[in-house]
């Protein structure tokens, strides 16, 4: 299925000034910090911190490099150098590994127009969605991503189920779910609302091994798709692993740029 085709330096603008420069879940008393060339994001453990924007064409990038490097230090917290493929300089990547940077696998920055994507809900005998309302249904999301990329994924949920409790789950700024065969959980996603933006984001919606092929991951997409287009959101974007790429595409999604994530050791 083709979707509808996206003008990609316009949306990547508008991503960069409505999402990056403008993270959300809080505001700047929340942990957001800016300085030129930067944004950064320093909140609690169990939050994303890093660095969500940068333009260092015309700054000492290696100075600015170091005092991100000194600030997270200071904040004792876990946090990557989100790297978008159109950030600048060029040779940023460069200068964050001999910083002492280790890069996570690269993942394809992926958007559609809505209005362009299926949100028909097709799902195999026996399964049924479960919206994630509360501690028992964010617990059966961590199992899925647990089993499904390995590590722990608790902090997940401990900040999906913050998050739902401040709001309530019809209102928030986030959603999810999980595919249930009976008692057991087979695939979980979450849809992130950028409340005042053109813009919603789907994460996770991996699936466990033995159930994929079945049409659970299309599924997922479907149903936060029709939740997205429900709160009048224009764009849905991904940061889609080699697995999940082709899926998506072949669903109306397009690859405007690419992201890797960078771990200071």
């Amino acid at each position: 299925m083709s979707g509808v085709p996206v003008d990609a330096q316009q949306v990547l603008a508008v991503f960069d000034r409505e999402i990056r420069r403008q993270p959300q879940g809080g505001g700047d008393a929340d942990g957001v910090e800016r300085e030129p060339g930067i944004v950064r994001v320093v909140r609690a453990a169990d939050g994303w911190n890093g660095i969500s924007w940068c333009d260092l064409d015309d700054l000492d990038a290696d100075a600015v490099i170091a005092a991100q490097i000194a600030r997270f230090a200071r904040a004792g917290l876990p946090w990557e150098w989100k790297h978008y493929s159109h950030d600048r300089p060029a040779d940023l990547p460069a200068r964050l590994l001999t910083a002492g940077f280790e890069p996570d696998p690269v993942e394809a920055l992926l958007f559609a127009e809505i209005a362009g994507l299926p949100r028909e809900v097709v799902l195999p005998a026996g399964v049924q969605l479960l919206p994630v309302t509360g501690a028992a249904s964010a617990d059966l999301l961590v199992r899925v991503h647990d089993e499904v990329f390995g590590g722990d994924h608790s902090v997940i949920g401990r900040n999906l189920l913050t998050r739902l409790e401040a709001t309530g789950a019809e209102a928030g700024d986030v959603a999810a779910v999980v595919a249930m065969a009976g008692d057991r959980p087979l695939c979980a996603g979450r849809v992130e609302f950028h409340t005042g933006t053109e813009f919603a984001s789907l994460w996770g919606g991996g699936t466990v091994a033995d159930w994929r092929g079945r049409g659970l991951f299309r599924a997922l997409v479907a149903y936060r798709t029709r939740l997205a287009a429900e709160r009048g959101f224009r764009y849905l974007q991904v940061d889609a692993s080699a697995d999940s790429r082709p899926i998506l595409r072949r669903l109306g999604f397009e690859q405007l740029a690419t992201t890797t994530p960078y771990v200071h050791a």
